[in-house]
């Protein structure tokens, strides 16, 4: 797309043309990746471009349409890459070891939430019954000690809330 097509789209989308603007947004996120992935590391990319459109979004009101589109798009566009090569800049720090390994906790992370937004659904007796025995590893007696209920009433909360759970789980599971 054209730097005049911008233009036009821009009017249009200052006018109100909602169509106008969301087809000016993407042809400037596909501009604006193209632009930063000559200029900064990939994983910055993406990012760097949100951040251009999301100016264009909050200062379109300033653009003069009488003006062309491309100079105060670029403008834009250089003062968000000079402001993240600072950030980079600045946030220099001595150089990690090659061979330092961090394990990826994205996945136990979100199991973790998971569990804990499926358990805060169950009865409060059930969820501290599983949390104590399951979780902690507490034994049936300790934690029937803990939460002052008979040993057989903690494995009914524990049967009963692991049954629940697995309802749950299938229930959301269903929904993807």
């Amino acid at each position: 797309m054209t730097e005049a097509q911008w233009r036009t789209l821009m009017i249009a989308a200052q006018t109100g043309d909602a169509a106008a603007y969301r087809r000016l947004l993407d042809e400037l996120g596909r501009w604006l990746r193209s632009y930063y992935s000559r200029r900064l590391p990939s994983a910055m990319v993406d990012d760097v471009a949100q951040e251009v459109l999301l100016t264009v979004h909050a200062k379109r009101h300033t653009y003069d349409p009488s003006k062309p589109f491309g100079p105060w798009l670029a403008a834009i566009a250089r003062y968000k890459w000079i402001d993240r090569l600072r950030a980079m800049k600045d946030g220099l720090t001595d150089e990690l070891d090659e061979g330092l390994a961090a394990p990826d906790l994205g996945e136990a992370a979100h199991s973790a939430y998971t569990l804990d937004a499926l358990m805060s659904r169950l009865k409060p007796a059930q969820a501290n019954a599983i949390r104590l025995v399951k979780i902690e590893g507490l034994s049936v007696k300790e934690a029937a000690e803990r939460l002052g209920q008979t040993i057989a009433l903690v494995k009914v909360n524990i049967h009963r809330g692991l049954r629940q759970l697995s309802e749950l789980a299938q229930a959301e599971s269903h929904e993807f």
